[in-house]
């Protein structure tokens, strides 16, 4: 009977063993042949979009592209304000030929924050570095092709189109906020700017940087009456007044 048991025993624990190495095995096996599976048996996630009813229906709303009809709006309805606040618009004095409200546009750098008008004349502004900068980038941008790295009339296609120098008596004598006004709106053969530079901060930059380089350079000797200075005009491309910003 005791030899009995142990043998029992023996045949119970090898059964035990044989029963986890087979289920060890099972499990292998599932576990590798389930890699075939996943990847050969359940279709892609992105084979599956057409069957969920909520992208279905993005895919196929209707709806108003870009670009397909013109009646699509693309400004603000006039005379609404922005929430945010914003300029007021002076294109129609301006195309009028009166400088009343680009003369009384205040310089937030000029005099150290004074808060009266813009100064007439070369008074070079106090910029904060990001707006001497800025200044300085967006004119090597926008400006230089005509008026010159310089503000000379040294530029690509100064000789072109005529582009004036900004080193002049004129120049040098029309107010912060008239030069100002002529990034915003242009003048002449120049374009509005003002949809390119439409941030105010960054067209007084400019502005700052113009009386930079007036500063730098002396004032060069002109027959008299060369600096009187030429009234506000619509910009000869039709875009002053074309929902200015």
């Amino acid at each position: 009977m005791r030899g009995r048991s142990r043998r029992d025993r023996r045949t119970r624990g090898f059964g035990s063993v044989a029963a986890i190495r087979m289920t060890f095995v099972t499990v292998a096996a599932l576990l590798f042949g389930g890699c075939d599976f996943y990847y050969y048996k359940i279709p892609s996630p992105d084979q599956l979009w057409h069957i969920v009813p909520w992208f279905d229906h993005m895919i196929t709303a209707r709806y108003v592209r870009p670009y397909e009809t013109a009646a699509v709006p693309r400004y603000t309805p006039v005379g609404t304000v922005p929430v945010t606040g914003g300029e007021p618009d002076w294109s129609a004095e301006w195309a009028g030929g009166k400088t009343t409200t680009a003369d009384s546009l205040r310089n937030p750098y000029a005099g150290a924050g004074n808060a009266g008008a813009s100064p007439a004349g070369p008074v070079v502004p106090v910029l904060p570095r990001g707006a001497e900068a800025a200044g300085d980038t967006l004119y090597q941008n926008f400006c230089t092709v005509c008026h010159g790295v310089a503000g000379d009339a040294k530029g690509p296609i100064s000789n072109r189109i005529g582009a004036p120098s900004l080193l002049t008596g004129r120049a040098r004598g029309y107010s912060d906020g008239y030069l100002y006004s002529i990034i915003r709106y242009g003048r002449g053969v120049m374009p509005r700017y003002g949809d390119k530079v439409y941030r105010p901060a960054d067209r007084w930059a400019i502005v700052g940087h113009v009386r930079k380089l007036q500063a730098a350079s002396p004032a060069p000797e002109e027959a008299a009456g060369a600096a009187v200075g030429i009234p506000p005009a619509p910009s000869a491309t039709g875009s002053t007044a074309e929902r200015p910003r």
